[in-house]
């Protein structure tokens, strides 16, 4: 929201030396983010003058059109003469009134104005546009032409209101009513201390049964609607100039005096108007859900499809204007057009469900004025000050008359109340403020309270965020000043920390870091179509997502299940911008819905949840574990004077998941998988046991061509993705570091022979558990395919070491430990010692 100050000081009496960055100061301490001041004609030295054009003359021979002008400024120029002038604007014409800059003058951006000889001719000065003085856009597309009853030689400057101070606020979006000159002069009263006059205390007429026939079908959607009539506008008049400034100044176009109207009292008082050309309504306007599919024109010339959710303004032949965000073309207001012009005009002030238009604003991408302060909560009591400011407005400067009917339909609805205890606020800031005091903040923000040591606070209709105890005690300490609240550093009780699971969670970031890979951070969001890019299967539990009510993106609904997706999103930006080497990571929780959907129960703030409280809000939110997956693209090793390189391929992903598994102290089976977006033949399928039972949780290798192809990746890319969750559970607890043993290693090899379709990881693992406490390591060293081992065999070779960490091992030790471990690989896997 950009506030003028000279506009902001008809509300409240500043002190004349008050400056804007004085006001900024007192916004901030009350809780107001001014981000800016913007300073508005700094650096501006005249003279800049009104001018009238007495004549023009065509300049030819130069590749664009060049006039030179004479120009009466009156005395301005210290002579009476007329100015000469070359400009190559040419929406102008002799008799206009102009802004004419003389020689000696600077214009903002520090650009000093003298005479100068250009295209055979010498300008004494400029005909100024409104770019040019720092105005912005005035719609004009060139010069400035002003209207014919300004004075030759009146100071254009301050006609202009050309210098002047922007405060520019961040509004928060639980502080809709700063989104108005109303509320902001609200907060800088009560910074200050000094009285506000509120411009919305009109004398508004009663409603009556005269008014302009309007119907609500929807009450939730629209509880409150003010119709009011003027007619006999004038087509041709135009915006004052210091309506067109103070639009400027508050960053919008003026576009005609109708549309001026209705947005200046929109930045005044926070209301959103519409204004119909009453001769293009048809029959009663009414407001009702749309019909699925029903077509529709907007005012920016769109056609749009309407959803069944969307509330729409309709008369009898349909829908004329989407509720709360923007107006049809069907009734737009003609201007500027003696003949054809809109001479009469309805007016629409209304207050719509702040839900209801922010989801259609976003459902169809049309990011109005409008829209920006229903969605974050309008005053609904001042729709008819809103109505009547904007009619006084109409007859005053378009010379219209007010129609005697006024329609205000409203729904019934009770003032809000919170009971609160007085000395709420005082325990929730640790600061001892008093009642009295609570009562005079309360108070000074449009609150009624009553009551002693309990109030009753009964909220002002422009304060829809004020719901609860809380939010009046943010109220009081925010006006008391923030700075105020006392410097409290909390004491930890001795021996807390970080728990294991949490140094563990660290352990594996550092741990992959280590290996090489660099964290990627992505938003858990993802559009449901990915599945299809990655290949899931139709029943894929990975497609059975959370969907978000009020997502971020409508291309994003859902809550990830997999990490992929954002992982590779990363991977596939870095490598389009130059970056071909790539291995990236990242963990993070996952999201699952649960079979049975529970409501959340609302927690307390004023002390800690118990543990069922806890436990049932636990119960109620979807299945997250957390989970780690890395991708890789380009070389894993470079190339150099030190050796050839090598590209990344899929055993480097089944190695990012080792790491991971030896972190968490966990034996990881790998084994020749097949799942989703992983080639085939270059899957592998992780597993860990868990009390007993061997248990998937992940897979690694390279992505399949089609998954490649879908998403637009680099060749041969790997990936990774493993629950942390179950490594965890299948973990042995807090790593200890291994006793170094002083005694000799006793190394046994054997060779067994299996069927092929048996993976080496199952046989190494029952190898390891028969082994028993002696076994230091095992590592497979040779696999033998031939035709003596017999069709559909091969043979696996391990070494296995053995070291006991208080003796020398003897031969038989080491040999009945090697006859254990083949005898329970033989028992589970079919295995046969080669040669036997």
């Amino acid at each position: 929201m950009r506030v003028p100050l000279s506009w902001l000081r008809e509300y409240v009496d500043l002190p004349a030396t008050e400056t804007g960055r004085d006001v900024q100061a007192k916004l901030i301490e009350v809780g107001l983010e001014v981000e800016t001041v913007e300073q508005l004609g700094g650096g501006l030295k005249g003279p800049l003058v009104v001018g009238k054009v007495l004549t023009i003359e065509e300049l030819e021979g130069f590749k664009k059109p060049i006039r030179f002008c004479t120009v009466d400024v009156g005395t301005a120029n210290g002579t009476g003469e007329p100015q000469e002038i070359v400009c190559g604007a040419r929406n102008f014409a002799v008799g206009d009134k102009v802004v004419v800059v003389l020689p000696g003058a600077v214009l903002p951006g520090d650009f000093a104005i003298a005479a100068r000889k250009t295209y055979g001719k010498t300008s004494h000065g400029m005909i100024c546009s409104g770019d040019e003085l720092g105005m912005g856009d005035d719609g004009s597309g060139g010069i400035i032409v002003l209207p014919p009853e300004h004075e030759v030689g009146t100071d254009a400057i301050e006609l202009l209101e050309l210098v002047d101070e922007v405060l520019d606020i961040a509004v928060t979006p639980d502080r809709g009513y700063a989104l108005s000159m109303r509320g902001v002069a609200r907060e800088t009263a009560i910074a200050y201390g000094l009285p506000l006059r509120d411009p919305a205390l009109l004398d508004v007429p009663a409603p009556n049964s005269f008014g302009y026939p309007v119907k609500i079908s929807d009450p939730l959607g629209c509880d409150r609607f003010t119709a009011r009539t003027v007619t006999g506008l004038q087509p041709e008049a135009r915006s004052p100039i210091w309506l067109k400034r103070r639009l400027q100044k508050a960053g919008m176009r003026p576009i005609s005096l109708t549309v001026d109207i209705a947005n200046y009292v929109m930045l005044e008082l926070g209301q959103p108007l519409h204004t119909y050309d009453r001769s293009r309504i048809q029959g009663t306007i009414g407001v009702r859900r749309a019909e699925q599919g029903e077509k529709f024109t907007t005012l920016d010339g769109a056609k749009r499809v309407l959803d069944a959710e969307d509330l729409v303004i309709t008369d009898d032949r349909g829908p004329i204007g989407l509720a709360g965000v923007m107006g049809g073309a069907n009734t737009e207001i003609a201007d500027h057009d003696a003949e054809s012009g809109t001479t009469d005009v309805v007016i629409e002030a209304a207050h719509f469900d702040a839900l209801s238009v922010a989801r259609t604003a976003r459902r169809h991408k049309l990011g109005s004025e409008a829209a920006k302060r229903y969605e974050r909560g309008v005053d609904p009591q001042a729709a008819s000050a809103a109505a009547q400011r904007t009619v006084d407005l109409l007859v005053l400067l378009a010379g219209g008359t007010a129609e005697a009917g006024v329609t205000e339909i409203i729904a019934p609805t009770a003032p809000r109340t919170i009971t609160m205890p007085a000395d709420h606020p005082d325990k929730v800031a640790g600061v001892t403020y008093g009642r009295e005091t609570v009562v005079r903040r309360l108070q000074q923000v449009g609150c009624d309270v009553y009551g002693q040591d309990d109030l009753t606070v009964t909220v002002p209709s422009w304060r829809p965020d004020l719901a609860e105890p809380n939010d009046l005690a943010e109220e009081v300490i925010r006006l008391e000043g923030y700075e105020n609240l006392p410097s409290t550093l909390p004491k930890p009780p001795a021996g807390r920390g970080l728990t294991d699971r949490q140094r563990l969670h660290r352990r594996f970031g550092r741990a992959l870091a280590g290996a090489g890979y660099v964290e990627a951070l992505s938003y858990p969001f993802i559009g449901e179509n990915v599945f299809d890019q990655l290949g899931l299967e139709a029943d894929d539990p990975n497609r059975r997502v959370v969907k978000l009510v009020n997502p971020l993106s409508d291309e994003e609904p859902a809550l990830r299940t997999t990490l992929l997706p954002g992982l590779l999103a990363a991977l596939r930006r870095n490598d389009g911008r130059g970056s071909h080497d790539l291995a990236l990571f990242e963990t993070g929780l996952v999201f699952h819905p649960r079979e049975e959907l529970k409501a959340a129960v609302r927690l307390p703030v004023d002390r800690r949840p118990t543990d069922e409280e806890i436990a049932s809000l636990t119960d109620a939110l979807p299945v997250q574990p957390r989970h780690a997956a890395v991708v890789l693209a380009g070389a894993r090793e470079q190339a150099g004077w030190w050796g050839k390189g090598r590209p990344a391929d899929w055993a480097d992903a089944v190695e990012a998941a080792r790491t991971l598994a030896r972190e968490a102290g966990a034996e990881l089976i790998v084994d020749q998988g097949q799942y989703g977006p992983w080639h085939p033949g270059r899957c592998a399928e992780l597993k860990v046991v868990i009390d007993g039972d061997i248990v998937s949780v992940g897979h690694a290798g390279e992505l399949h061509p089609r998954v490649v192809k879908a998403l637009g990746l680099p060749p041969r890319t790997c990936a990774m993705e493993v629950d942390l969750d179950r490594l965890e559970q299948a973990g042995e607890g807090t790593l200890r570091a291994p006793r170094i043993s002083a005694f000799p290693v006793a190394t046994q090899d054997v060779a067994l022979v299996v069927d092929k379709e048996v993976p080496a990881a199952v046989v190494e693992y029952y190898l390891t558990g028969g082994a028993g406490e002696l076994l230091e390591s095992i590592r497979l060293f040779d696999v033998f395919v031939g035709s003596q081992l017999g069709e559909g065999k091969k043979s696996l070779a391990y070494a296995l070491r053995f070291r006991a960490a208080d003796r020398t091992l003897t031969v038989d030790e080491a040999s009945a430990a090697r006859d254990a471990a083949v005898a329970l690989a033989a028992e589970r896997t079919g295995a046969v010692l080669r040669g036997a």
